[in-house]
Protein backbone atom coordinates (compact mmCIF):
# COMPACT_ATOMS: atom_id res chain seq x y z
CA UNK A 1 0.00 0.00 0.00
CA UNK A 2 2.78 2.27 0.59
CA UNK A 3 4.41 2.16 -2.86
CA UNK A 4 1.35 2.71 -4.25
CA UNK A 5 0.26 5.80 -2.29
CA UNK A 6 3.79 6.68 -3.32
CA UNK A 7 3.53 5.88 -7.45
CA UNK A 8 -0.03 7.90 -7.09
CA UNK A 9 1.34 10.70 -4.44
CA UNK A 10 -1.55 10.18 -1.77
CA UNK A 11 -2.03 8.90 1.41
CA UNK A 12 -1.53 5.35 2.36
CA UNK A 13 -5.03 5.56 4.20
CA UNK A 14 -6.26 6.52 0.82
CA UNK A 15 -4.84 3.50 -0.73
CA UNK A 16 -6.22 1.20 2.04
CA UNK A 17 -9.51 3.03 2.05
CA UNK A 18 -9.79 1.68 -1.70
CA UNK A 19 -8.34 -1.82 -1.37
CA UNK A 20 -10.59 -2.44 1.20
CA UNK A 21 -13.96 -1.12 -0.46
CA UNK A 22 -14.53 1.33 2.28
CA UNK A 23 -16.27 4.61 1.56
CA UNK A 24 -14.01 8.15 1.38
CA UNK A 25 -12.52 7.84 -1.86
CA UNK A 26 -14.00 9.18 -4.83
CA UNK A 27 -14.89 6.94 -8.03
CA UNK A 28 -11.78 8.65 -9.88
CA UNK A 29 -10.00 7.78 -7.17
CA UNK A 30 -10.54 4.43 -6.56
CA UNK A 31 -10.28 3.92 -10.38
CA UNK A 32 -6.29 5.20 -10.11
CA UNK A 33 -5.66 3.24 -7.04
CA UNK A 34 -6.77 0.20 -8.50
CA UNK A 35 -5.30 0.49 -12.31
CA UNK A 36 -1.85 1.32 -10.07
CA UNK A 37 -1.92 -2.00 -7.90
CA UNK A 38 -2.93 -3.82 -10.71
CA UNK A 39 0.62 -2.06 -12.48
CA UNK A 40 2.57 -2.80 -9.59
CA UNK A 41 1.44 -6.59 -9.13
CA UNK A 42 -0.37 -5.64 -5.72
CA UNK A 43 -2.14 -8.68 -4.21
CA UNK A 44 -3.74 -8.64 -0.90
CA UNK A 45 -2.69 -10.84 2.01
CA UNK A 46 -5.57 -13.79 2.44
CA UNK A 47 -4.09 -14.61 5.55
CA UNK A 48 -3.53 -11.24 6.69
CA UNK A 49 -7.28 -10.61 5.78
CA UNK A 50 -8.93 -13.89 7.17
CA UNK A 51 -7.36 -13.00 10.33
CA UNK A 52 -8.71 -9.46 11.06
CA UNK A 53 -12.31 -11.16 10.02
CA UNK A 54 -14.72 -11.17 13.07
CA UNK A 55 -16.10 -14.08 10.86
CA UNK A 56 -14.47 -16.69 8.71
CA UNK A 57 -15.84 -16.83 4.45
CA UNK A 58 -13.81 -19.62 3.75
CA UNK A 59 -15.35 -22.94 3.07
CA UNK A 60 -12.41 -26.01 3.34
CA UNK A 61 -12.37 -29.08 0.65
CA UNK A 62 -10.56 -32.34 1.29
CA UNK A 63 -10.81 -34.22 -1.99
CA UNK A 64 -8.38 -37.22 -3.71
CA UNK A 65 -7.53 -36.09 -7.09
CA UNK A 66 -7.06 -40.02 -7.80
CA UNK A 67 -10.76 -40.26 -8.05
CA UNK A 68 -12.04 -38.89 -11.67
CA UNK A 69 -15.04 -37.65 -10.48
CA UNK A 70 -14.08 -35.40 -7.84
CA UNK A 71 -12.46 -32.45 -9.77
CA UNK A 72 -15.80 -31.73 -11.30
CA UNK A 73 -17.27 -31.65 -7.87
CA UNK A 74 -14.63 -28.92 -6.94
CA UNK A 75 -15.03 -27.33 -10.12
CA UNK A 76 -19.22 -26.77 -8.97
CA UNK A 77 -18.07 -25.67 -5.71
CA UNK A 78 -16.24 -22.75 -6.70
CA UNK A 79 -19.00 -20.83 -8.07
CA UNK A 80 -21.23 -22.42 -5.41
CA UNK A 81 -19.86 -21.01 -3.04
CA UNK A 82 -18.57 -17.27 -3.98
CA UNK A 83 -22.78 -17.05 -4.94
CA UNK A 84 -23.04 -17.47 -1.12
CA UNK A 85 -19.92 -14.86 -0.01
CA UNK A 86 -17.40 -17.78 0.44
CA UNK A 87 -14.04 -18.54 -0.78
CA UNK A 88 -12.71 -22.67 -1.56
CA UNK A 89 -9.49 -23.55 0.51
CA UNK A 90 -8.25 -27.23 -1.06
CA UNK A 91 -6.64 -29.86 0.46
CA UNK A 92 -5.56 -32.85 -1.26
CA UNK A 93 -5.97 -36.65 0.30
CA UNK A 94 -3.26 -39.17 -1.36
CA UNK A 95 -1.54 -42.40 -0.45
CA UNK A 96 1.19 -40.31 1.43
CA UNK A 97 -1.56 -37.97 3.07
CA UNK A 98 -4.86 -39.39 4.74
CA UNK A 99 -8.51 -37.41 5.12
CA UNK A 100 -7.56 -36.16 8.68
CA UNK A 101 -4.67 -34.62 7.87
CA UNK A 102 -5.95 -32.72 4.97
CA UNK A 103 -9.21 -31.70 7.23
CA UNK A 104 -6.27 -30.21 10.16
CA UNK A 105 -4.63 -28.25 7.26
CA UNK A 106 -7.95 -26.89 6.68
CA UNK A 107 -9.10 -25.90 9.74
CA UNK A 108 -5.36 -24.44 10.30
CA UNK A 109 -6.87 -21.57 7.51
CA UNK A 110 -9.72 -20.76 10.58
CA UNK A 111 -12.22 -22.72 7.45
CA UNK A 112 -16.33 -22.04 8.45
CA UNK A 113 -17.09 -25.12 7.31
CA UNK A 114 -15.05 -28.41 6.22
CA UNK A 115 -16.36 -30.74 2.64
CA UNK A 116 -14.76 -34.03 2.55
CA UNK A 117 -14.91 -35.63 -1.10
CA UNK A 118 -14.61 -39.30 -1.76
CA UNK A 119 -13.10 -40.45 1.98
CA UNK A 120 -12.29 -44.21 3.15
CA UNK A 121 -13.18 -43.00 6.67
CA UNK A 122 -15.72 -45.29 8.76
CA UNK A 123 -18.81 -44.03 9.99
CA UNK A 124 -17.55 -43.89 13.10
CA UNK A 125 -14.38 -42.10 12.04
CA UNK A 126 -16.42 -39.48 10.38
CA UNK A 127 -18.46 -39.19 13.63
CA UNK A 128 -15.86 -39.05 15.65
CA UNK A 129 -14.44 -35.91 13.09
CA UNK A 130 -17.05 -34.22 12.85
CA UNK A 131 -17.41 -33.97 16.71
CA UNK A 132 -13.60 -32.87 16.92
CA UNK A 133 -13.87 -30.08 14.63
CA UNK A 134 -16.78 -28.21 15.92
CA UNK A 135 -17.53 -26.89 12.49
CA UNK A 136 -20.14 -28.30 10.32
CA UNK A 137 -18.72 -30.94 8.29
CA UNK A 138 -20.32 -32.46 4.72
CA UNK A 139 -19.27 -35.92 3.70
CA UNK A 140 -20.03 -36.04 -0.48
CA UNK A 141 -20.13 -39.59 -1.73
CA UNK A 142 -21.73 -41.87 0.26
CA UNK A 143 -23.93 -42.44 4.16
CA UNK A 144 -26.98 -41.63 5.22
CA UNK A 145 -28.63 -38.90 7.56
CA UNK A 146 -27.34 -38.88 11.22
CA UNK A 147 -26.68 -36.08 13.79
CA UNK A 148 -23.16 -35.87 12.89
CA UNK A 149 -22.54 -34.54 9.79
CA UNK A 150 -24.50 -33.61 6.49
CA UNK A 151 -24.30 -36.18 3.29
CA UNK A 152 -24.49 -35.36 -0.23
CA UNK A 153 -24.55 -38.51 -2.60
CA UNK A 154 -25.93 -40.15 -5.36
CA UNK A 155 -28.99 -42.90 -5.20
CA UNK A 156 -26.19 -45.30 -6.28
CA UNK A 157 -28.74 -48.38 -6.22
CA UNK A 158 -31.17 -46.38 -8.50
CA UNK A 159 -28.07 -46.02 -11.18
CA UNK A 160 -26.92 -49.35 -10.96
CA UNK A 161 -30.33 -50.11 -11.42
CA UNK A 162 -30.74 -48.39 -14.88
CA UNK A 163 -27.91 -50.01 -16.21
CA UNK A 164 -29.08 -53.70 -15.89
CA UNK A 165 -32.29 -52.91 -16.98
CA UNK A 166 -30.89 -51.30 -20.40
CA UNK A 167 -28.90 -54.55 -20.46
CA UNK A 168 -32.25 -57.02 -19.49
CA UNK A 169 -34.01 -54.55 -22.53
CA UNK A 170 -30.93 -55.58 -25.05
CA UNK A 171 -31.29 -58.78 -24.38
CA UNK A 172 -28.56 -59.51 -22.05
CA UNK A 173 -29.15 -62.33 -19.56
CA UNK A 174 -25.59 -63.58 -18.11
CA UNK A 175 -25.47 -59.84 -16.07
CA UNK A 176 -22.28 -59.68 -14.09
CA UNK A 177 -21.08 -57.00 -11.18
CA UNK A 178 -18.12 -55.52 -10.59
CA UNK A 179 -17.97 -54.99 -6.96
CA UNK A 180 -15.65 -52.47 -4.76
CA UNK A 181 -16.43 -53.75 -0.80
CA UNK A 182 -13.82 -51.20 0.51
CA UNK A 183 -15.63 -48.41 -1.82
CA UNK A 184 -17.80 -46.19 0.43
CA UNK A 185 -20.47 -46.01 -2.12
CA UNK A 186 -20.20 -49.88 -3.26
CA UNK A 187 -22.60 -51.65 -0.70
CA UNK A 188 -25.33 -49.17 -2.10
CA UNK A 189 -24.37 -49.42 -5.36
CA UNK A 190 -24.70 -53.71 -4.78
CA UNK A 191 -27.73 -53.30 -3.29
CA UNK A 192 -29.36 -51.97 -6.63
CA UNK A 193 -27.63 -54.75 -8.85
CA UNK A 194 -28.83 -57.40 -6.68
CA UNK A 195 -32.50 -55.65 -6.57
CA UNK A 196 -32.64 -55.55 -10.64
CA UNK A 197 -31.44 -59.05 -11.08
CA UNK A 198 -34.28 -60.07 -9.06
CA UNK A 199 -36.52 -57.81 -10.72
CA UNK A 200 -35.44 -59.04 -14.07
CA UNK A 201 -35.36 -62.80 -12.91
CA UNK A 202 -32.13 -63.40 -13.33
CA UNK A 203 -29.01 -65.54 -11.60
CA UNK A 204 -26.58 -62.78 -9.50
CA UNK A 205 -22.87 -63.41 -10.56
CA UNK A 206 -20.37 -60.68 -8.17
CA UNK A 207 -16.95 -60.42 -8.57
CA UNK A 208 -15.18 -58.82 -5.47
CA UNK A 209 -12.15 -56.71 -6.76
CA UNK A 210 -9.13 -56.63 -4.65
CA UNK A 211 -6.80 -53.56 -3.99
CA UNK A 212 -7.96 -49.60 -5.02
CA UNK A 213 -11.72 -50.93 -5.24
CA UNK A 214 -12.79 -47.76 -6.65
CA UNK A 215 -9.39 -47.46 -9.40
CA UNK A 216 -8.71 -48.69 -13.15
CA UNK A 217 -6.44 -51.70 -11.68
CA UNK A 218 -9.31 -53.26 -9.73
CA UNK A 219 -11.66 -53.02 -12.70
CA UNK A 220 -8.34 -54.84 -14.42
CA UNK A 221 -8.49 -57.39 -11.84
CA UNK A 222 -12.00 -58.34 -12.10
CA UNK A 223 -11.36 -58.64 -15.74
CA UNK A 224 -8.72 -61.52 -15.05
CA UNK A 225 -11.19 -63.13 -12.58
CA UNK A 226 -13.54 -63.22 -15.81
CA UNK A 227 -10.92 -64.60 -18.04
CA UNK A 228 -9.97 -67.18 -15.93
CA UNK A 229 -13.49 -68.62 -16.51
CA UNK A 230 -14.67 -71.16 -19.14
CA UNK A 231 -17.52 -69.07 -20.45
CA UNK A 232 -17.89 -64.99 -20.32
CA UNK A 233 -20.93 -62.98 -18.90
CA UNK A 234 -22.79 -61.24 -22.12
CA UNK A 235 -22.43 -58.39 -20.08
CA UNK A 236 -20.87 -56.26 -17.08
CA UNK A 237 -21.83 -53.87 -15.07
CA UNK A 238 -18.75 -51.79 -12.51
CA UNK A 239 -19.35 -49.86 -9.95
CA UNK A 240 -17.73 -46.80 -11.22
CA UNK A 241 -16.29 -45.92 -14.44
CA UNK A 242 -12.64 -46.42 -13.57
CA UNK A 243 -13.19 -49.71 -12.91
CA UNK A 244 -15.04 -50.26 -16.50
CA UNK A 245 -12.03 -48.88 -18.00
CA UNK A 246 -9.53 -51.32 -16.44
CA UNK A 247 -11.72 -54.21 -17.13
CA UNK A 248 -12.51 -52.69 -21.23
CA UNK A 249 -8.66 -52.54 -21.17
CA UNK A 250 -8.19 -56.12 -19.86
CA UNK A 251 -10.46 -57.76 -21.56
CA UNK A 252 -9.76 -56.13 -25.08
CA UNK A 253 -5.79 -57.27 -25.05
CA UNK A 254 -6.96 -60.74 -24.63
CA UNK A 255 -9.49 -60.39 -28.20
CA UNK A 256 -12.66 -59.75 -26.49
CA UNK A 257 -14.72 -57.81 -28.65
CA UNK A 258 -16.35 -55.03 -26.67
CA UNK A 259 -19.48 -54.74 -27.05
CA UNK A 260 -19.48 -57.78 -29.87
CA UNK A 261 -18.94 -60.50 -27.25
CA UNK A 262 -18.67 -58.32 -23.77
CA UNK A 263 -21.17 -55.71 -23.04
CA UNK A 264 -19.82 -52.99 -20.62
CA UNK A 265 -21.42 -50.29 -17.86
CA UNK A 266 -20.15 -47.79 -15.40
CA UNK A 267 -21.23 -45.28 -12.82
CA UNK A 268 -20.17 -41.95 -12.67
CA UNK A 269 -20.00 -40.15 -16.26
CA UNK A 270 -16.56 -38.97 -15.59
CA UNK A 271 -14.25 -37.56 -18.47
CA UNK A 272 -13.29 -41.10 -18.85
CA UNK A 273 -16.39 -42.32 -20.14
CA UNK A 274 -16.89 -39.78 -22.67
CA UNK A 275 -13.61 -40.70 -24.25
CA UNK A 276 -13.65 -41.81 -28.38
CA UNK A 277 -11.86 -45.01 -27.16
CA UNK A 278 -13.79 -45.84 -24.43
CA UNK A 279 -17.54 -44.51 -24.70
CA UNK A 280 -18.81 -46.19 -22.09
CA UNK A 281 -22.52 -46.46 -21.12
CA UNK A 282 -22.86 -45.27 -18.04
CA UNK A 283 -24.95 -43.93 -15.12
CA UNK A 284 -24.50 -40.16 -14.49
CA UNK A 285 -24.20 -38.52 -10.98
CA UNK A 286 -24.14 -34.77 -11.60
CA UNK A 287 -21.27 -33.17 -10.33
CA UNK A 288 -22.91 -29.61 -11.15
CA UNK A 289 -25.81 -30.97 -8.20
CA UNK A 290 -23.74 -32.72 -5.97
CA UNK A 291 -21.52 -29.33 -5.49
CA UNK A 292 -24.19 -27.14 -5.03
CA UNK A 293 -25.51 -29.55 -2.58
CA UNK A 294 -22.85 -29.76 -0.58
CA UNK A 295 -22.28 -25.66 -0.05
CA UNK A 296 -25.63 -25.19 0.47
CA UNK A 297 -25.45 -27.55 3.03
CA UNK A 298 -22.45 -26.65 4.63
CA UNK A 299 -23.87 -22.46 4.38
CA UNK A 300 -27.42 -23.46 5.86
CA UNK A 301 -25.44 -24.99 9.06
CA UNK A 302 -22.31 -22.22 8.94
CA UNK A 303 -25.66 -19.59 9.39
CA UNK A 304 -27.21 -21.74 11.79
CA UNK A 305 -25.14 -24.08 13.63
CA UNK A 306 -28.48 -25.53 15.87
CA UNK A 307 -30.17 -27.40 12.50
CA UNK A 308 -29.63 -31.26 12.07
CA UNK A 309 -27.16 -32.10 9.84
CA UNK A 310 -28.81 -33.17 6.35
CA UNK A 311 -29.28 -35.95 3.83
CA UNK A 312 -29.16 -34.45 -0.08
CA UNK A 313 -29.45 -37.20 -2.56
CA UNK A 314 -28.76 -36.73 -6.70
CA UNK A 315 -30.72 -38.94 -8.44
CA UNK A 316 -28.77 -40.27 -11.18
CA UNK A 317 -29.20 -40.48 -15.14
CA UNK A 318 -28.18 -43.20 -17.77
CA UNK A 319 -26.06 -42.03 -20.20
CA UNK A 320 -25.94 -44.73 -24.06
CA UNK A 321 -23.39 -44.97 -25.49
CA UNK A 322 -21.83 -47.73 -27.85
CA UNK A 323 -20.12 -49.91 -24.84
CA UNK A 324 -23.22 -51.91 -24.60
CA UNK A 325 -25.32 -53.42 -27.65
CA UNK A 326 -27.68 -55.55 -28.10
CA UNK A 327 -27.19 -59.32 -27.21
CA UNK A 328 -26.77 -61.44 -30.76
Amino acid sequence: MADIAAHLGVSRQLVSIVLRDMPGASSETRTRVMQAAHELGYRPHIGARTLRQAKSRHIGVAFAPAHATEPDIVAAIYPAAAEHGYQVVLSAQTPTRSTLQAVDELLGYRCAAVIILGTDLTDKELRALAKRVTVPVVVVGAGNRNAAFDVVRSAGDTGIELAVRHLVELGHRQISYVHGAAMPPGALRLEGYLRAVADAGLDSDVVTTTGGDFTEEAGANAGRQLLGRSVLPTAVVTGNDQQAVGLMFILARAGVAIPGQVSVTGFDDSRLASLSSVDLTTARQDPQQMGEAAVSAAVRRIDRPALRPSLSVVEPSLIVRSSAARHA
